[in-house]
């Protein structure tokens, strides 16, 4: 099945909604524009259920299919929230809000999310009900858990979850999915160094911790290179270095930041320990002392086989088999919608958007020739998780 008549007839439509989000970026949770607009346009569709609130700024919208439904609740998932960042595209509705902008495209998810409900509220060929979930704090708030916590899988019966990407560099309307983990599991850690300050002219005097950071960060590359297995993936990335405060000082103390990227669980444990390990020891070889925190964040997102088979095939029906890679590269970075892929079987697809600016650059914009096929994604999943004639 290719693009739907239907929906190719509201594609300018759905792409004025867009537009309107991508002129007024909003940050984490506070995304009340966003999502008063979704919330209003999904009783104007008819949903059968609005719910707004869930993860403080999140809104859910049901639609029920055919009477004598299958019992079965299906859940798709948009991002709402923007990026700190200044624009640079030019583009006519560039972000009228200083300092923010949707870099990542979460702007195109909503609006293709919200086609989709115009067009199965409509339609209603489906049996059972579906779950629009609009979340907010993706980007590094960790929204997804919030509307977990709040209860989005008890509340609305959820069974599977489903999620959608843009992805740039991938041919436009272009399909890419793998069962297994698809998303790297994102940690930070925190180094605090401390050494003896003094004169800089006298070095001996003193034991720098600029010096040892400066080793540290070298040996750190270790921890990868020379204790993970090669055939796994991991990445380990320091960030950020602060030390001293004058130019003739020794500073008595150093800090380092950085991430780790990892693709399995084990590795993740086997990273942390190491550091854990591995830092204070380094340290002390210098006379210094050291201590490390080491904070998880979103998780490793994880296709479940069977839906990410199911979601392949869902999208082979709208592009074609050949224009789906079912066994694309895994990404290093994050997502928080490992957390409902936690909770309930599930599967997440990136959309190609061609040869657009990289996610998280201030040139980027979400490609609206996708809309479409983005659209009929989301509706031909929902008809074919539930066919109302029950094969």
């Amino acid at each position: 099945m290719p693009v739907l008549n239907r929906i190719a007839e509201f594609h300018e439509e759905i792409a004025g909604w867009r537009r309107d989000f991508h002129a007024h970026p909003e940050l984490l949770y506070d995304v009340m524009r966003t999502a008063g607009v979704v919330e209003q346009k999904l009783r104007e569709f008819g949903c059968d259920e609005v719910v707004a609130g869930i993860g403080r700024t999140g809104v859910v919208g049901i639609i029920n299919g055919r009477k004598g439904g299958s019992g079965r609740t299906i859940g798709l998932r948009a991002d709402m929230d923007a990026l700190p960042m200044t624009e640079k595209t030019g583009k006519d509705y560039v972000s009228t809000v200083p300092g923010k902008m949707h870099a990542c495209g979460h702007d195109g998810h909503t609006a293709m999310l919200l086609g989709a409900a115009k067009y199965l509220a409509e339609t209603r060929n489906f049996d059972g009900r579906i779950a629009l979930i609009f979340q907010p704090a993706e980007e590094g708030g960790a929204g997804g858990r919030a509307m977990l916590d709040d209860g989005l899988v008890e509340r609305f019966a959820i069974d599977e979850f489903y999620g959608m990407h843009n992805w740039p560099g991938m041919p436009e309307g272009h399909f890419g999915i793998r069962a297994g983990g698809i998303m790297a599991a994102t940690d930070r850690f925190y180094i605090d160094i401390t050494g003896r300050g003094g004169h800089a002219a006298r070095p001996q005097t003193t034991i720098d911790p600029i010096v040892v950071a400066a080793n540290m960060i070298v040996a750190l590359q270790s921890i990868v290179s020379r204790n993970v297995d090669p055939l796994h993936s991991a990445v380990l990335s320091v960030t950020m270095v602060e030390a001293g405060e004058a130019d003739n000082v020794i500073s008595r103390t150093a800090k380092i930041t950085g991430t780790v990227r990892t693709l399995d669980g084990g590795v993740q444990d086997q990273i942390e320990a190491r550091l854990d390990q591995f830092v204070p020891q380094f340290a002390s070889s210098f006379g210094a002392a050291a201590t490390i925190r080491y904070a998880r964040g979103y998780p490793v997102t994880v296709n479940a086989a069977a839906q990410a088979a199911f979601a392949a095939e869902v999208a082979g029906d709208v592009v074609g088999a050949d224009r789906v890679d079912a066994d694309v590269p895994p990404s290093m970075g994050g997502e928080d919608f490992s957390f409902m892929l936690e909770e309930r079987p599930g599967a997440y697809i990136f959309l190609g958007n061609g040869d657009s600016s990289e996610l998280h650059t201030d040139t980027y914009d979400f490609n609206d020739a996708v809309i479409p096929v983005g659209v009929t994604y989301w509706v031909r999943l929902a008809e074919k998780a539930l066919p109302v004639d029950g094969r």
